[in-house]
């Protein structure tokens, strides 16, 4: 079993922990002190949200400012259209922002968005047939029907 660990700098340990729970996440205790917070999204996806001090002693590269740098875009898939605008609706309420408009390819439906601290956060929803056979054959699929 592969579980996946994506770490992200923040300047506010305690907003992005209110941030992350608003979205539905759980903090996992152990793994959670005055330097980071462990976010459990499922059983195999977690976030470790680090403050940029503690982040920075894993690595002798400079630590990027995601208010004015990308570095990743960590995207999440939903089980429908709904859950991504539902997603969408909580990120605002809850302190983030739009890092673009939603994109609709019919198939695929994503937003993109930020955390209080600028990471780039997506939901997307895809279509399980498309999903299945790849976009272009599901395109030339429904063009044909």
């Amino acid at each position: 079993m592969t579980e996946i660990f994506v770490n992200l700098p923040t300047t506010d340990l305690e907003k992005a922990k209110s941030f992350y729970t608003a979205l539905g996440t759980e903090i996992v205790p152990e793994f959670t002190d005055d330097n980071a917070a462990c976010v459990k999204w499922d059983e195999n996806i977690f976030f470790m949200i680090l403050t940029k001090e503690y982040l920075g002693s894993f690595t002798d590269k400079p630590i990027a400012d995601p208010q004015s740098t990308a570095q990743v875009l960590t995207a999440l898939s939903r089980q429908s259209r709904e859950e991504v605008d539902a997603m969408r609706r909580t990120i605002l309420d809850s302190g983030g922002g739009e890092n673009k408009e939603p994109q609709d390819y019919g198939f695929m439906y994503s937003i993109s968005m930020t955390d209080p601290d600028g990471n780039i956060l997506e939901f997307m929803w895809m279509d399980p047939k498309a999903a299945e056979q790849g976009p272009e054959a599901f395109m030339a699929e429904q063009a044909q029907g």
